[in-house]
């Protein structure tokens, strides 16, 4: 179902979020993955969330992005509905919403048949409309950005998995998102390739970059986030400034997680 929805003239909108979730709603059958999940991301804002697998972390980022459909709840972007009170908007408002947030996921996602070149471009020319040299350009700087400069012309199959993660960045940023998801980006990565991409979203933290992190990289996202969410069986049960959600929880199931993920006894 889907309608023409007004701006979000709601009081949570006073604190300018970006993004606006609100008891939002999510299940396969009779299996409840998300529960009455509300937050806020504020420009500028690097937000974490961490939790066991299995949590809905990755879920809840399909859901916001419009790669699956919630059940119920409000969605917003900078004040535009996506879908309010478990009713989408008009396929177009929701595309634009969508060209307007990027999604870097675990297992990169590239084209494996288009070089590193085109990957980039391909969105920039057929949903964007920019003319082929400008889009060239684009990838061109963004893989000069990333360290990738002599890989343009690569293929993903001559890539590691930490150049071809680096590439789904650049392709993400490609297309100049107002807010950049990350879905575990180093989970799929070996121990020494987790580092380039680290301080490639450190980069981006430091300008200002709107981010939301899903990661176990938990002495990172003490380092980059703002603030950290910590979810657990479908819902945020605890919330707060990085260092001190990680340094001192409140809850005993944090501190549980917490624990169990440094490997203290």
């Amino acid at each position: 179902m889907s309608e023409n929805l007004n701006t979000d003239t709601s009081a949570g909108n006073l604190f300018n979020p970006v993004i606006n979730v609100s008891s939002v709603s999510k299940s396969y059958g009779n299996l409840e993955v998300l529960k009455n999940i509300s937050f806020m991301v504020n420009r500028g804002e690097v937000v974490a969330i961490i939790g066991p697998s299995g949590s809905g972390k990755s879920t809840l980022l399909r859901c916001i992005n419009r790669l699956e459909t919630v059940n119920s709840g409000t969605i917003s972007f900078t004040g535009k509905y996506l879908i309010k009170d478990g009713v989408y908007a008009a396929p177009d408002i929701q595309r634009e919403i969508s060209l307007r947030m990027g999604m870097v996921f675990q297992n990169f996602n590239l084209f494996p048949h288009f070089s590193v070149e085109r990957n980039i471009t391909e969105a920039q020319v057929c949903v964007l409309k920019r003319k082929k040299e400008t889009a060239r350009q684009r990838a061109a700087l963004l893989l000069e950005k990333m360290g990738l400069s002599d890989k343009i012309n690569s293929y993903p199959f001559e890539l590691s998995g930490g150049q071809q993660q680096r590439v789904s960045i650049a392709r993400a940023l490609a297309l100049d998102p107002e807010v950049l998801f990350f879905d575990e980006p180093t989970s799929a990565l070996d121990p020494e390739l987790t580092g380039d991409i680290l301080r490639v979203i450190r980069g981006l933290a430091a300008e200002k970059m709107t981010m939301v992190i899903v990661t176990h990289e938990i002495p990172f996202a003490r380092e980059v986030a703002d603030r950290v969410l910590f979810m657990d069986s479908g819902s945020f049960i605890e919330e707060g400034p990085a260092a001190s959600l990680i340094d001192n929880p409140r809850l005993e199931r944090t501190k549980a997680f917490l624990t169990k993920l440094s490997g203290r006894s």
